[in-house]
């Protein structure tokens, strides 16, 4: 094998594999009270095995803007027959737009965005603004 054969195949083996570098993406669909959102979710393999999650918005209105107002949007991962699990804050910008990541063991999961009055709160309000169903 010659020198250039020998450092594609190098090259070649040091690189991840395709599969591991290509996201998926889902769409989030948005409730009637935010009928103008819209959004996505990128999910990624990391090099430990969990999934990176990306969530981006466009034309989210800010929470205190909703009928009842709230004060923030929640994120939830939840597993099917699963409790959900708070995920943290989406902060949503002035341009309306949003961006949220986070690193998640599950596999298969919807991710819940709900419009609350407390961000620390355990349970989600019936106010489901956008959702998506992970499926890796």
């Amino acid at each position: 094998m010659n020198r250039k054969s020998f450092s594609a195949v190098v090259v070649f083996l040091l690189l991840p594999s395709g599969a591991a570098l290509q996201a998926k993406t889902y769409p989030l669909t948005s409730s009637q009270a935010v009928p103008a959102a819209s959004g996505k979710v990128e999910v990624k393999k990391d090099k430990n095995g969990n999934n990176e999650v990306t969530i981006n918005t466009e034309h989210l209105a800010q929470p205190g803007m909703l009928t009842p107002p709230a004060s923030t949007y929640v994120i939830w991962f939840q597993e099917q027959n699963g409790e959900p699990m708070n995920q943290g804050n989406l902060k949503v910008e002035k341009s309306l737009r949003s961006e949220f990541k986070a690193t998640t063991h599950l596999a298969n999961f919807d991710i819940l965005v709900t419009a609350e009055g407390d961000p620390m709160t355990k349970i989600p309000s019936g106010q489901v603004v956008l959702k998506a169903k992970v499926q890796q």
